[in-house]
């Protein structure tokens, strides 16, 4: 039992409503046009968390035995870092999370496309292994991109363009051009919450040579990245909103926004980047309702 709870302590549960909500916003917008596959859609969700655990893992392993992970860094302790999962062990992990990550890509594709469409089953194919190279890689492997400051670039294109666009096409088979501008929102407000993890983290990143953008452009201004992702994602969602013919039922996604103009304030002044730890549930936790709130209102109210 106590191995158990030590595998979930490294799989990071508070991290996974995050990696669902571009499912969510992009469910949405196909159940709007009158798509729906409930199978899919709980495939769709297994897939992508099963990828946030395969990628949750590769961090705890990457940042362990590089030293990212020791006693200057705030929030929970790694499983690697505190010796409760060895180096050998936590490869292990990777391994088998990635080969459930492929077999759910496998039932996802075989239930959207079947067999007569071997054009968007191979596209598909590649995103999901590519997806799978970009859980791993984030952290892993001397030439990491999270150690190169692309963190934010990466979480932008999978949590928010990919996810969200690509769940809909799953189920409708065709890009929707309004359909960019939730997948922007999502998008931003997931770097947002990795940006808020390198504010917090950015003294100890700093010297443990994990050059994110917060340790390439200051703090300062990594605060003021912050706010422009947070800004940048209302105003997605408000020219989305825009385009639709009832927004009405729609426009409670912007309710999160409350809590984030309020975080926004907290992050603004707070004097140590320690106390920055418990605002991430808050950004996460709004983003998560962002994508829930999309999908309800389409889904029950359109």
């Amino acid at each position: 039992m106590e191995l158990f709870k030590t595998w979930v302590r490294a799989a990071r549960l508070r991290t996974l409503p995050l990696s669902i909500a571009g499912i969510l916003a992009g469910s949405a917008l196909a159940t709007g046009l009158g798509y729906w596959d409930p199978a899919l859609f709980f495939l769709q969700l297994a897939t992508t968390i099963a990828y946030q655990v395969t990628s949750n893992f590769a961090n705890d392993y990457g940042d362990g035995i590089r030293g990212t992970d020791n006693e200057r860094r705030v929030g929970p302790q790694r499983t690697l870092q505190s010796g409760a999962l060895s180096a050998k062990a936590l490869r292990r992990g990777i391994a088998l999370a990635a080969a459930v990550s492929a077999l759910l890509t496998l039932a996802t594709l075989w239930r959207a496309f079947g067999p007569g469409s071997f054009g968007y089953f191979a596209l598909f194919l590649l995103l999901g292994a590519l997806a799978i190279w970009a859980a791993i890689k984030y952290t892993v492997g001397p030439d990491a991109y999270g150690y190169r400051g692309l963190g934010d670039l990466f979480v932008f294109l999978f949590f928010g363009l990919l996810s969200v666009q690509g769940s809909q096409f799953l189920f409708t088979r065709h890009l929707l051009a309004e359909g960019w501008l939730p997948a922007i929102a999502i998008g931003a407000l997931s770097a947002a919450v990795l940006n808020l993890n390198n504010l917090r983290d950015w003294e100890s990143d700093r010297e443990s040579g994990k050059n994110t953008l917060v340790v390439q452009w200051g703090y300062r201004n990594g605060v003021r990245y912050h706010v422009f992702l947070c800004v940048f994602a209302l105003v997605a969602l408000v020219a989305y909103l825009a385009t639709q013919a009832e927004p009405w039922p729609q426009a409670t996604c912007l309710l999160p926004f409350l809590i984030v103009g309020r975080h926004l304030a907290t992050v603004r002044r707070v004097a140590r980047p320690a106390d920055l730890d418990p605002e991430l549930k808050k950004i996460a936790l709004s983003t998560f309702m962002v994508g829930l709130l999309l999908f309800l209102s389409n889904h029950y109210f359109l």
